[in-house]
């Protein structure tokens, strides 16, 4: 009985066990599944705050500027005390008075009483240096180093700018695709209508079969498109979901429109200032500017003194019991001075590579600053275009909309031919594409713009000058 009950305890004691794991991991199961969902919808910004906290590029460059940070901490112990705890244990035979010259001048009795066995020998101490003067090569080289922080930091700044200027190209790029899907369709559909129409009338004796041959091969027609427009979906949301480190194939919705909104600033030469002034690349190029100065000064200082104080203090003996006596203790305090006097030409080897450098920067940085102009250029001449074409498209989508509905109600009353119809289709479509393709070009165009100036590529987004 006892052995019955005990059975029947430890089976409860199991079970409650399995759903006490059971139902946490069903929850965790169902928090994952709603996580995911809640994935697969995002707004602009939202995948601009996704990519610029998971995105491998930008994780990189924010390690690198961690890196530099230790590189600094590294440099400034340069000029603090180097304090080290030695100890060694020796155990040795040394023959040498064996082998002096001299050693076969002493009395046999007293030669043949000598004999060498091996000992021991214990030593531990406390060592430190202290750089005395280095000739400001310590500290220029320190500054050297937040120098090179400050650099990569622009360098982390061009990486999420250009992210975030990738993410909202891609973005867009589904927005776009999506859009294209919905005209396919509606084209589809209203082709599908028309040859209803057709077959009514060809039924009614209002109509010949060409009519309908035509009908059917324009319905045809439109397939293909429709099936470019979505394998365009599938293609710019594999994109999307890549760089935002996602699965290709992970199931994602662009949740937003193409929207006009006009651009109003015009003025080039301040735009490109704003350019030179934010832009990380040209900051960065200022930056090695600085560095290669500071390097020249570092080359110079490799020919000039350099004083250390160096001392030891600690026990040296031949038994281990004599390790903490005070009279076999041992140190010695020194000043080592160093000047070079010859070096065969690297100090001066140095130097030649620091103007070198200081000169490819300051070519580089006047090659940038004249591309940069170029950009800005060329960005607000992109988007200008980009508005004409939004202006003169929406102005066609409306007259292709009144001519289609014009021939199809004249086809009705056979005032117009199938030929009519099909072509007004065709107009509709085509500047419905037009249409979306001006106001894609105009969102992208004022995100170049604005990344060419150093901004976000989206206002009151992440992945700016800081």
């Amino acid at each position: 009985m006892k052995r019955v009950l005990f059975g029947a305890l430890e089976a409860l004691a199991v079970l409650s066990l399995s759903l006490g794991g059971f139902f946490p991991a069903c929850r965790a199961a169902g928090a994952a599944q709603n996580t995911d969902r809640a994935g697969e919808s995002l707004t602009v910004e939202q995948a601009i705050a996704l990519a610029l906290e998971r995105n491998r590029d930008v994780l990189k460059a924010r390690e690198q500027v961690e890196a530099l940070k230790g590189k600094i901490r590294e440099v400034r112990s340069l000029a603090l005390p180097n304090v080290k705890l030695e100890a060694t244990g020796l155990r040795f035979r040394d023959p040498s008075f064996l082998n002096s010259t001299a050693f076969d001048k002493i009395p046999a009795d007293f030669r043949n009483a000598l004999s060498v066995t091996g000992a021991n020998l214990f030593d531990y101490a406390l060592t430190f240096s202290q750089p005395l003067y280095t000739s400001g090569k310590v500290g220029t080289a320190v500054r050297l180093s937040r120098l090179e922080l400050e650099g990569v930091g622009n360098d982390q700044d061009r990486v999420e700018q250009e992210v975030t200027l990738e993410v909202v190209r891609t973005f867009y790029d589904l927005l776009l695709a999506g859009e294209k899907v919905g005209v396919a369709r509606e084209t589809v559909t209203q082709r599908e209508k028309h040859l209803e129409v057709v077959r009514s009338r060809f039924a009614a004796g209002d109509a010949m079969e060409v009519d309908v041959l035509r009908s059917e091969v324009n319905v045809a027609n439109a397939q293909p498109e429709l099936i470019r427009a979505e394998n365009a979906v599938r293609q710019a949301r594999a994109a999307l979901n890549h760089l935002l480190v996602r699965d290709p194939n992970a199931p994602l919705e662009a949740r937003g429109r193409l929207e006009y909104q006009a651009w109003q600033e015009t003025d080039l030469e301040a735009l490109g200032r704003e350019a030179l002034r934010r832009r990380p690349e040209i900051s960065r190029l200022r930056i090695l500017d600085r560095e290669a100065e500071l390097q020249e000064r570092l080359a110079q200082a490799e020919s000039r003194m350099r004083l250390d104080l160096k001392g030891r203090y600690g026990m040296s003996a031949r038994m281990p019991e004599n390790l903490w006596n005070s009279s076999f203790a041992r140190w010695s305090f020194s000043f080592e001075f160093a000047l070079p006097v010859f070096d065969g030409g690297r100090r001066s080897g140095l130097v030649t590579q620091a103007v070198a450098s200081r000169h490819v920067a300051r070519l580089s940085l006047d090659q940038q600053e004249s591309f940069v102009r170029l950009q800005v250029r060329q960005a607000l001449d992109e988007i200008r275009r980009a508005d004409k074409t939004v202006e003169a498209t929406q102005l066609n989508v409306r007259q292709a909309e009144r001519v289609l509905a014009m021939m199809q109600n004249n086809y009705r009353y056979g005032a117009a031919t199938t030929l009519d119809v099909v072509d007004a289709q065709m107009a509709l479509s085509l500047a419905r594409t037009n249409l979306l393709q001006g106001l894609y070009d105009h969102v992208i165009g004022a995100a170049r713009l604005r990344w060419v100036m150093g901004r976000p590529a989206l206002p009151g987004t992440m992945g700016g000058k800081r």
